[in-house]
């Protein structure tokens, strides 16, 4: 039985990230046509949003691109004014993203990838279905019911993405 050293992609599963939208790292150019796309952030309904995802890519027989879209990490520090970057572990991040994969499929095959970004979320998302050509684009429901209210990441995304939005409970 073929076992995978730890901390290393199952087959199927790719990893790439992009810290700044624009600026690849220095992995090779994998090209994604017409991915399903799923904006994850660690919530019950980005997580049942990944599971529809991953069964939609499936059934189309397309790949799964999980996106996840972080702040800036850049902040002022009050006292002295210095502007201070945040710096993620995007191994640790990636190895999360397809832990959470797993667990969400039950360890059904499918080819997946992982990118992130830092920005805005609803801008994030909708310039990466743009970029990829994407069959879809499958998000989690707003949690807050200010957010609903108020206007929220779907709300944003079903005027202005040029693809498909499917919002998940």
């Amino acid at each position: 039985m073929d076992q995978a050293e730890p901390g290393l992609p199952q087959s199927g599963r790719q990893r790439h990230t992009e810290a700044v939208p624009g600026q690849r790292r220095a992995d090779p150019v994998i090209r994604l046509d017409h991915p399903v796309i799923v904006g994850y952030n660690g919530s019950t309904s980005s997580r049942n949003a990944m599971a529809y995802a991953s069964g939609m890519a499936l059934r189309l027989n397309r790949p799964l691109l999980i996106l996840y879209v972080c702040s800036s990490g850049v902040y002022c520090e009050p006292l002295t004014g210095q502007v201070v970057g945040v710096q993620r572990d995007t191994e640790a991040l990636e190895r999360w993203l397809l832990a959470e994969l797993d667990q969400v499929t039950g360890g059904v095959s499918v080819e997946a990838h992982v990118r992130t970004r830092r920005g805005s979320p609803a801008r994030e998302l909708a310039a990466a279905a743009a970029e990829f050509s994407a069959d879809a684009l499958v998000i989690g429901a707003p949690v807050h019911f200010w957010r609903r209210v108020a206007g929220s990441v779907p709300g944003w995304l079903a005027r202005h993405a040029r693809c498909p939005v499917i919002v998940v409970p």
